[in-house]
Formats: C-alpha cells, structure tokens, sequence
C-alpha cells in the first residue's frame, strides 16, 4: 500500500492536510475489509482453490470423514475418538489407533504441495500379541494396522493428492493379500523381508499410476504449467508408516523423514534419498545419469532428490524403490514423527523429539495427577495425551517457520505408549 504524503506549510494548512489524510486511510482500510471478505466467501464456495494467505489457522474437525485431513492448516486429535479420524473403518478399529496429532501448512510457498494421509485399522491383524501383554498384564494389545503416510509433491500437486488417495489401498490390498494367501502374520516370518517385498511391490504400483495419471489428458486441471497434454516432469516424496502390533514399519521415498523417539533421544527410522549420497550417486552414475549442483546436488540439475513417485522424465536415474525399516516397539518409545522436508531442513532430529517429547512428558504428568478414587485415569487425562500429540506438531511447525524455512509444512505425530 502506498503511503499518503502531504507538503505541510501553514498550521492551517497541516491541519486540513492531516484530515484529508485520515479521511483516505478509512477509505484504504474499509476496502482491504471488504476485499477480505469477498475472498473469503469466494473460498467458502470454492474449497478446493489453495489459498494464498500466509498466517497460520489453526482449526480441530469433529468430522469422522476421510475428508478431514486436508492440505490445509489443520490440527487432528485421535485419542479419545470424539476427533477427526481420517477413516471410516469400525469403531473398534478405531479405539485400537494411538492418539496422533496433524498440522499441514503451505508457509511461505505460493502453492501447498503437501498431502497427509492417515487410516487407522486399514488392516485387520487376526492375532492378539501375547508377547505384548506378557510385558504389559493391564494393557489390551493392538489388534490392528494403522496407516500413516506423508507426502511431499513437486512441480504441482497431483502426484501427492494420488498418493493420498491410493497409497494405503494399495498397501492394504497387498498385505490382506499376503495374509490370506500364507496364513501367516508377518511377525511370525522374516519381517524385514516380508515388509520389503511388500513395500517395493506397493510403491511400484504407485508409480505406476502416477505416470499413467500424467499421461492421461482427462484428468482434471490442474496448476501445471507444461501439461499440454502431457505433464511428466511431477513427482512427490512418499514416507509411510504402518503401526502394527509389535512393530512399527516404514518406507520411505524421496527426502522426507520418519524419526523414532526412544526415551528423549532420536532414532531415525529412514534415511533421505539425497543425489549426492554416496550409494545413491553411484547408482545414478551407473544407469548413465549426472549429479550437477545446481542450488545443491540436482538429478540431471533438475531434481534435489533421487528417489521419488512418479517424475518420468528422469528414469531410470530417479527411481520408486523404498528403502524399508521393521522396528520393534519398545517400553522406552514414546513418539513416532514423520514430516517433510520443510520441518527437517531446518530442525534436527534431536531437536524435534526434545520438544514432542517434553509435550507428552507434560500429558503423562497432568494426567497421573488425574485420576479417580479406585486410581483409573479420568477422562481429562486422556484428552491431554491425545492433544499433546497436536500441540507437539504445532510447536514443530512453528518452530520451522521461526527458522525461516521456505517450503510447505507437514508434521504427524504419533503416540507409541501403550493405551
């Protein structure tokens, strides 16, 4: 806006100057009002045109649609079931999720690429974990598999928005597949390479879809600006995570990141596909392509990663392969952190599960000071565990935004103590 100047002379004059100059600055002020308003009432009738504004709104749904995690700014409360969750799967699959919180913003950028996806009991596990309750008499074990994915696209959204809608289909298809053909859970076999050959097979069939997609000049418009007709240069990252009874899995494509909290202390569960990282320039080497840093190491000086969901235009050198990760839940785990890139450029691990874990230590204490004659938890101690897991992706997401981080924004977080 541009600013009023007045030549003043005479007091006479300073003062009528200093009137008019009033007069246009409520004239200024009632416009931008107005134009607020009729933007908002604009995107009321539009929800899905992106939004420029760059504050931060903070919004909880009651929802139970699988609508209700949207690229938007928006924070998820699962615990106690009142909250959004994402599915709609049984109540009882839904009691056996951990609580788990969501914050998803578009920050600085123009445009929000980022999806989160989140399905609790998208798959039936047929066993109780004895194991488990051997070290936990007064716990009832998980009985299910919960879907948790985040992913990050490029050059436009659509990749991402595919990923969201499919990618826990995909993996639900092909375990209850397994399951039916083998009988056999994956804890009682080699859970590493069932996982593996699961996974791979999964995201596969992801990338395909996502090239077919770009392809197919009947999909609906989008804000790519080389799709004439054909749009071959998006992609998106791809970090899933699937909670199970005993063991939390994780595949991972691209630069995202999935971190384990272990007693305050970090341990990442996914290492990113960088181009500069040693295996990975040697493979992107060996297939005939170049590493040129360009703004940092870049596929062909395009791409800053060298694994990702669909980008067809630069295979064989950026592939869909995940790198897969089977760990045991332990007594000492308390959280499980995926996000993208926007929080892991510019706040470490150790960092990230110093302040979730500070929330959830804080839930734990407020909650053991809540409890009722015969020493059951009330029914507040509970809602601030499960709003622990929110704050905590709050106060991440803020936290990358005070480190000036220039890219789009996508935490969950999830809690992994027992119920």
């Amino acid at each position: 806006m541009s600013e009023i100047w007045c030549e003043m002379g005479a007091a006479g004059t300073r003062d009528s100057c200093s009137r008019v100059a009033r007069r246009r600055r409520m004239v200024l002020r009632r416009t931008r009002l107005s134009s607020v308003a009729e933007s908002d009432s604009m995107a009321a009738q539009a929800p899905d045109s992106r939004s420029k504004r760059r504050r931060l709104d903070v919004s909880t749904s009651e929802a139970t649609s699988s609508k209700s995690c949207d690229a938007v700014c928006r924070v998820s409360l699962s615990s106690d079931r009142r909250y959004s969750t994402c599915t709609e799967r049984s109540d009882a699959a839904v009691n056996d999720c951990p609580g788990y919180g969501v914050m998803s913003i578009c920050g600085r950028r123009r445009e929000m690429e980022d999806t989160v996806s989140i399905h609790p009991g998208f798959v039936a596990s047929r066993h109780c974990d004895l194991h488990h309750r051997h070290r936990h008499p007064n716990h009832q074990p998980r009985k299910n598999y919960h879907f948790f994915g985040v992913f990050d696209g490029h050059g436009c959204s659509h990749v991402a928005e595919l990923c969201k809608e499919r990618m826990h289909e995909i993996v639900a298809g092909e375990l209850e597949q397994r399951m039916k053909l083998k009988e056999v859970e994956p804890e009682k076999e080699n859970e590493k390479g069932w996982w593996m050959e699961a996974m791979e097979k999964c995201f596969a069939q992801m990338d395909k879809e996502a090239v077919a997609s770009g392809s197919d000049s009947k999909t609906k418009p989008c804000s790519c600006e080389l799709r004439k007709p054909r749009c071959n240069n998006v992609g998106s990252t791809a970090t899933v995570a699937v909670v199970g009874p005993r063991h939390v899995v994780v595949a991972n494509c691209g630069d995202s990141r999935a971190v384990l909290c272990r007693n305050g202390s970090a341990v990442p569960l996914s290492s990113d596909h960088k181009p500069d990282r040693p295996d990975e320039l040697q493979r992107i080497q060996a297939a005939g392509g170049r590493v040129i840093y360009w703004d940092g190491a870049r596929v062909l000086g395009v791409l800053a990663m060298s694994r990702a969901i669909g980008d067809s235009y630069l295979k064989p050198f950026v592939i869909s392969e995940p790198e897969v990760t089977v760990t045991e839940i332990k007594d000492e785990d308390e959280c499980l952190i995926l996000a993208t890139d926007g929080l892991w450029d510019v706040v470490p691990n150790e960092l990230a599960c110093q302040v979730v874990s500070r929330c959830l230590r804080a839930a734990t204490s407020r909650s053991n000071a809540e409890v009722d004659e015969d020493g059951k938890e009330t029914v507040g101690g509970g809602l601030d565990k499960a709003k622990a897991c929110a704050d905590a992706a709050m106060l991440l997401t803020k936290l990358a935004l005070a480190r000036h981080t220039a890219d789009n924004i996508s935490v969950v977080v999830i809690n992994l103590r027992p119920h």
